[in-house]
């Protein structure tokens, strides 16, 4: 997992990254030390939890992606199985690329979690 954060993290603009639990506890991370790990695993799992249950009130339950933009930067939120992955950018940044490496970072973790589900 730390391997696909690591790579994931060389892509122009995204500053950190990891993933974490639906229950907001951390499971791997790679975020610049400005960040506190906890924290934002926490909010991770608030704000996914909180939009899925407003989703789900809509009747639209298949939720793929959250984007937070804020004045300093953005927060990418994916469901990955097992969790969340969380990606934070500068505010500058190429959306479109940086949404199709936390795809194909998203995809790298699903199949790795089946590897380690069956031994």
């Amino acid at each position: 997992m730390y391997k696909i954060l690591e790579e994931l993290n060389k892509t122009a603009g995204i500053n950190g990254s990891m993933i974490v639990g639906q229950d907001g506890i951390v499971i791997a991370a790679d975020l610049n030390s400005q960040l506190q790990d906890e924290a934002v695993g926490a909010l991770a799992a608030s704000i996914l939890d909180t939009v899925k249950k407003s989703m789900g009130r809509l009747s639209n339950e298949d939720l793929k992606q959250i984007t937070v933009e804020a004045s300093k930067g953005k927060l990418f939120l994916n469901d990955v199985g097992l969790g969340i992955l969380a990606v934070t950018t500068d505010q500058q940044v190429n959306v479109g690329m940086v949404r199709l490496e936390i795809k194909n970072a998203a995809e790298r973790i699903k199949l790795a979690q089946k590897s380690v589900l069956k031994d």
